[in-house]
């Protein structure tokens, strides 16, 4: 079954982020692409051919979406699109699948990756604040990743790692 547009994937679709611990040069993103495609172009659950989409963001975020109405990701067939991933980390040189990691944009926009004790640092310190866009990769579903993928931090969970400098007049 051909890929589709990942924005014509139902709501209800399921979703994966994989999210790059950093950017990845052109040709990385090249080799990344055209082997997710290759595999989506064969990716099968229990030899149904699924209807799935992959979207690529900020050099950093790969979504992979199945529509779960005409045949849905079976065990097997996710495990087998984690290890496809996962074999990609070395020829890349970048971890792709793992948890742990906080994604910001910083105040210039570009998309940084922190472990959670050092984004809780920055907040401290004043260079997060709840304005800051913040990525939940833990997105599940189509909408989700629409609505919820990026947002303000004071929308998101990441609002409990970072005890954010509030601008409070200090006594004198």
């Amino acid at each position: 079954m051909p890929r589709i547009a990942f924005d014509t994937l139902p709501d209800d679709a399921r979703v994966w982020v994989f999210a790059l611990s950093s950017p990845l040069a052109p040709d990385g993103v090249g080799i990344l692409l055209r082997a997710v495609d290759e595999y989506l172009d064969e990716w099968r659950a229990h030899g149904e051919p699924l209807r799935c989409a992959r979207d690529w963001r900020d050099s950093r975020f790969l979504a992979i979406g199945v529509d779960q109405s005409t045949a849905g990701a079976s065990g097997c067939s996710i495990d087998d699109l984690f290890r496809v991933v996962q074999r990609l980390q070395s020829s890349l040189g970048a971890t792709l699948v793992g948890g742990g990691r906080v994604f910001y944009r910083d105040a210039g926009g570009v998309v940084q990756s922190t472990d959670r004790r050092d984004f809780a640092r920055i907040a401290a310190e004043g260079d997060v604040h709840d304005g800051t866009m913040v990525f939940d990769t833990s997105v599940t579903t189509a909408a989700a990743f629409r609505a919820k993928f990026e947002v303000p931090l004071k929308d998101s969970w990441h609002r409990d790692l970072a005890p954010v400098r509030q601008n409070v007049a200090r006594p004198v």
